[in-house]
Parts: structure tokens; sequence; C-alpha cells
């Protein structure tokens, strides 16, 4: 008994941890589909957004079966067979570059951060784009999710309850992520690089091409690193000239 609630305990430890660092991804996604509504705003979208993270998993975990298989192959191009699965990280992948992509360009030459200045309506269509941006990204990366952590156990009850801490983890995280982006611009530009480079990865999974995302998050918290430092040593500057 007491080996079967180590056991237990190393799965949930370990699930737990996995399942928050592929949250990362869900994370800034959310804070960068906020980003341009208005400050009023931004904490209900991320609210939903990781509410609906949260329910997208727990059904899929009731639907196990049936999510299992999206798997299976629906025809085959040589050796290789090609599923729904691979047709969802395939053209979420591309959004992902998309999304990310156009949001570079306009933070480079357009310099669009004023929401605040946004109309009614305009501000309503941005929430109900966002909305539906955050829905699409929280079904693709779920699903990334939930196979994966069946991948490591069977055991439904420490799956949830590994979803659940890890959800906690990133709403408490959320908010802080957010001030940061919407602060510090160089970090968006990281964190819309990360974004860019996920769905190169998702859509090179869904071809059959692995690319291990350990590289990318080694990069990601070496150039935070970096540009944190960065960040510290203009403050100082900033500091020393006003003295």
């Amino acid at each position: 008994m007491e080996v079967l609630t180590y056991d237990i305990l190393f799965s949930l430890l370990t699930l737990t941890f996995l399942e928050i660092v592929l949250g990362i991804d869900n994370l800034i996604f959310i804070a960068v589909a906020v980003a341009k509504l208005p400050a009023k705003k931004r904490k209900t979208a991320r609210l939903f957004g990781l509410s609906c993270a949260f329910v997208i998993r727990v059904i899929m975990l009731l639907t196990l079966s049936w999510v299992m298989s999206f798997t299976d192959p629906l025809f085959f191009i040589g050796e290789q067979g090609y599923s729904f699965k691979n047709f969802l990280l395939f053209f979420g992948g591309l959004f992902l570059i998309a999304k990310s992509g156009w949001e570079i360009i306009c933070d480079i030459f357009f310099n669009d951060h004023s929401p605040e200045e946004k109309t009614k309506s305009g501000s309503a269509r941005n929430m109900l784009a966002a909305i539906f941006q955050i829905i699409l990204i929280d079904f693709i990366f779920s699903f990334d999710s939930i196979i994966t952590a069946v991948g490591m156990t069977n055991n439904i009850p420490v799956i949830v309850t590994a979803v659940v801490i890890s959800m906690i983890a990133m709403l408490l995280a959320s908010e802080k992520i957010s001030y940061f982006l919407q602060n510090y611009p160089s970090l968006k530009i990281v964190a819309l690089a990360f974004i860019l480079m996920i769905g190169v990865i998702l859509l090179a999974d869904g071809i059959h091409i692995e690319i291990s995302k350990g590289y990318l998050y080694f990069s990601l918290f070496f150039t935070l690193i970096v540009e944190t430092l960065n960040i510290i040593a203009r403050k100082r500057r900033k500091n020393s000239y006003n003295h």
C-alpha cells in the first residue's frame, strides 16, 4: 500500500509539474490575446480563458475514449498515418504563427498600444475576437495536454487533481504575466516570438516532424533572464541620469 501511495504521489507531482509547464504556452497566449482590451476587461477575459481551459480539459477527461480516437489514422501517405490530431496541430500551428507574426508586425511598425482609446463597439469586437481565439487555443493546448497526461498515467483522479492544481497556479500567475507584457514591450516581443515558435513546433508535429520543446523552453527562460537584466540596467541608468 505504501508503494502504491508513493507511486501515486510521484505521478501527481510529476504530472502537475508537466501540466504547469505545458500551461505556460496557454498562459502566454491568453496574456497576449487580452493585451489590447481595456484594462477593466482584461481580468474578465483572463478568468474566462483559464476557466474555459479547465472546463475543456475536464470534458476531454470525461470523454477520454472518444478523445483518444482522434489519434486513429484517417488516411496514410506512405507509411505515415494522419489523424484528426495531426490536422488540429497543423492548423493550430498555422494560426499561432499568423497571430504572433501579425502582432509582432503591429507592435514594431504600427505601435498599436492604446486600447483605452477604442470605441465601445470596437472594444466589444476585440473582446469577442479575444474570446474566440482563447477558446480555439484552449482546445488545441488541452488536447495536447490530456494526451500527454494519459501517456504518463491511467489514473483519472490523479490527472484531474494535477489539472486543477496547474489551473490554480496559472490563475495566480496570469495577472503578473499580463502586467509585465503590458508594461514592458520588449518582454511582449519575447512572448510573441515564443508563441510563434510554439506554432512552428505544432505545425511540424502535425506532419510528423518532432522538435523537442525542451530547447524552446530553455531559450525562453534564458532570453527572459537576459531581458530582465537589460530592464534592470536601463532603470539604473535612468535613475543615475535623473540624479
